[in-house]
């Protein structure tokens, strides 16, 4: 029994892994939603009108990333908008890797150096997954006519 709990351990531990990889990238638009939806909350929309704009703000602020992701030419202004959407989810990723660590290794040291590697693989991963989800720009070679 020990050993099924271990590979049932490990595997939920790979899966909650993946999940924060794929995920990472829409964790400024969770942000958003989130700070939005409880504003709302706040001024007097309740539950449902809360869950309504906080879908509609996170949803926004995706879209907005891609179209600028998209549209905006000039490198450093691409990497702003990538940095933008990448450092919530270094933070993210800094904190669920340090929920692990922590409970794995007793030295503090250990557990920030776990942490932060854990940081820059999120980062790293969510930034390929935003680039590779934004609309490559126009070429420019020509095509010649056979």
């Amino acid at each position: 029994m020990i050993f099924i709990s271990i590979l049932l351990s490990i595997a939920a531990i790979g899966f909650l892994c993946w999940l924060l990889f794929t995920l990472a990238v829409f964790a400024l638009p969770f942000f958003a939603g989130v700070t939005v939806g409880i504003w709302a909350y706040g001024t007097g929309a309740g539950w449902l009108g809360a869950i309504l704009v906080g879908f509609v703000a996170a949803g926004s602020t995706f879209g907005l990333g891609q179209i600028l992701l998209a549209t905006v030419r000039p490198t450093w202004a691409r990497l702003l908008v990538a940095a933008a959407f990448v450092a919530p989810a270094v933070v993210a990723g800094f904190h669920a890797t340090h929920g692990i660590v922590k409970h794995t290794l007793p030295s503090e040291t250990w557990q920030l150096a776990f942490s932060v590697i854990g940081a820059v693989a999120v980062g790293i991963a969510a930034f390929a997954r935003l680039t590779g989800m934004a609309a490559p720009g126009p070429s420019t070679g020509q095509m010649s006519q056979a």
